[in-house]
């Protein structure tokens, strides 16, 4: 994203936490294809037939946004992360209401399945997030790694301006899942 255009967005940003609800709806249009690229890298990992498209989900992020106050953003990668955040629990409610009839929801997993899942196609996103859960009651700090390197495709130094760790810290938190294979970049 062009130097300018990072600016924008966080001039938009702060607008919209001191209560500006059209910095909101001018901030959408600059980051849209980025939001899609993340609605897209859920989607891919979920059953061929779902009935959610990328922009469907991008545009339930947007609405859930609007709908809750306000936050302080410190920078693009962070506005992205809780969007993608939102996606998350979108996908999640929306596995969980298609499975409520099944009582068991699809298998159960493990933390040391996860990797497996995402050699498949489909991914069972509620057993998903009770793994990251299980993961964030281990290591709330991994768990939050994965949620923005993998789910959010922030790169190693984005994930770590928004956990707000070094580059000597970021080597140490991320490179375990980066050697795992569970994330790549």
């Amino acid at each position: 994203m062009p130097q300018a255009t990072t600016g924008v967005v966080t001039e938009l940003l702060t607008k919209w936490k001191a209560g500006d609800q059209e910095a909101l709806d001018a901030l959408v249009p600059l980051v849209y294809n980025e939001l899609r690229k993340t609605a897209h890298r859920y989607l891919r990992h979920e059953r061929p037939a779902h009935t959610l498209q990328s922009t469907a989900l991008v545009h339930e992020a947007y609405l859930r946004l609007q709908k809750q106050e306000p936050q302080e953003f410190e920078n693009r990668a962070h506005f992205l992360a809780i969007a993608a955040q939102l996606m998350r629990q979108v996908l999640i409610e929306y596995a969980r209401s298609r499975n409520a009839a099944k009582r068991d929801g699809g298998r159960r997993i493990t933390l040391d399945d996860t990797v497996n899942l995402f050699k498949t196609r489909s991914v069972d996103l509620d057993a998903l997030d009770d793994a990251l859960n299980q993961l964030a009651r281990l290591d709330p700090r991994q768990s939050r790694v994965v949620e923005l390197r993998f789910f959010a495709g922030l790169s190693a130094e984005e994930t770590a301006a928004v956990l707000g760790i070094s580059a000597r810290h970021r080597k140490r938190e991320i490179g375990p899942l980066r050697a795992s294979g569970f994330i790549t970049k």
